[in-house]
């Protein structure tokens, strides 16, 4: 007598099978309900998001036509998953896109890699003699205290390039788009994906980075159907996979109608935009808005988070802000700041106090309840 097997129940909230091993691959880190989470090599950014990207998730940023902020996420982005000896895919619209591997960041040594309350000079010298040997070894070069255990998400050194041992032996492949057909770069996305499938008992990372899709000097620059039948398709392949692809677009060059398309298939929708008077020098000219915000010296521009990847939830993820400041920490490490705005001078104009009535009334004197 035959007998009916129960069929395995297959729904969009099933559990996420490679949230157990996650916790032991250096860039991965589980999530809330089975949520696997990808390291975008900005700390701040993993925590506004909740963790990261979202493991299988397709992260589209909007760039800045005049200026190339975009390129801090991806250098970043990057830069972390080579740490973590990561498989990467690196699409370019320059000639030479492997030039473009020798300007992601280094790591930031144990030295500099400190929170911003800096420890005073008091404290130093309360090191107690037993622990000497160690403080003598993380001055030794070479020495490095994530050895030991790596670490989830670093923090970069934008002044010094990511260092050569940390380029050999990985799997890391980087295309130009000059001249090339949306054809062929599916075909070598769908060829990296495959290699880190979810059939793999150990989940790996992989990640995509494609650098200004629809850029001009890119040769499908006029085909805007097949852009976003890539997109469609990449979408797919990376959601059955165990990577993350961000790309990055100028908005500006697309339609209105084909622009909204493109953010509506984005899992994480980021957008960039540079400080008005921002010079090379990073000078400012707008003394406006230097007054209004708070660090204005640091800024050099803004990121906002207009819809993050909800995976097995309906639950929306509230941030605690939509758009944050991005700076440059003594001009070299990268970081993410709500906007504080600073105190209005009565003086200089009006006030928060100007409209101290309660009621719709105009008359002066006491508060009107």
């Amino acid at each position: 007598m035959a007998t009916n097997t129960p069929k395995a129940r297959t729904s969009s909230f099933s559990r996420n099978l490679l949230a157990g091993p996650a916790s032991q691959v250096p860039g991965l880190k589980p999530g809330p309900n089975g949520v696997v989470f990808l390291s975008s090599g900005i700390p701040d950014l993993d925590r506004i998001l909740g963790g990261g990207f979202s493991l299988g998730s397709l992260v589209m940023v909007m760039e800045d036509p005049e200026a190339p902020h975009h390129m801090l996420l991806l250098r970043n982005f990057m830069a972390q998953g080579l740490i973590h000896n990561q498989p990467l895919l690196y699409a370019s619209p320059a000639k030479d896109p492997k030039g473009f591997l020798g300007t992601l960041p280094n790591p930031m040594s144990p030295k500099d890699d400190k929170p911003r309350d800096h420890s005073t000079e008091q404290d130093k010298d309360l090191r107690i003699a037993w622990q000497y040997k160690k403080y003598a070894r993380e001055n030794q070069p070479g020495h490095d205290i994530r050895d030991s255990k790596i670490e989830y998400c670093n923090n970069f050194d934008l002044r010094k390039p990511l260092g050569r041992e940390h380029f050999g032996g990985k799997h890391i492949d980087c295309v130009s788009t000059q001249d090339l057909t949306l054809d062929t770069l599916h075909q070598r996305c769908s060829t990296f994906l495959s290699q880190n499938s979810s059939g793999n008992t150990v989940p790996c990372g992989g990640r995509i980075a494609i650098q200004s899709l629809c850029a001009p000097q890119c040769g499908y620059f006029d085909k805007d159907w097949d852009m976003l039948a890539f997109i469609k398709s990449l979408k797919v392949m990376v959601k059955a996979s165990n990577s993350v692809a961000i790309i990055t677009f100028p908005h500006s060059l697309l339609s209105s109608s084909f622009s909204k398309r493109w953010q509506h298939l984005a899992d994480t929708l980021l957008s960039v935009k540079a400080i008005p008077g921002m010079s090379i020098d990073y000078s400012y000219e707008d003394k406006e808005l230097a007054q209004l915000l708070t660090g204005y010296q640091e800024m050099v521009g803004f990121l906002s988070i207009h819809k993050v990847a909800r995976f097995n939830t309906q639950v929306p993820l509230v941030l605690e802000a939509s758009t944050f400041s991005i700076k440059l920490h003594k001009r070299r490490s990268l970081i993410l700041e709500c906007l504080n705005q600073a105190p209005i001078d009565g003086s200089s104009g009006a006030s928060y106090g100007t409209s101290s009535s309660c009621s719709s009334s105009t008359k002066q004197g006491s508060l009107d309840f």
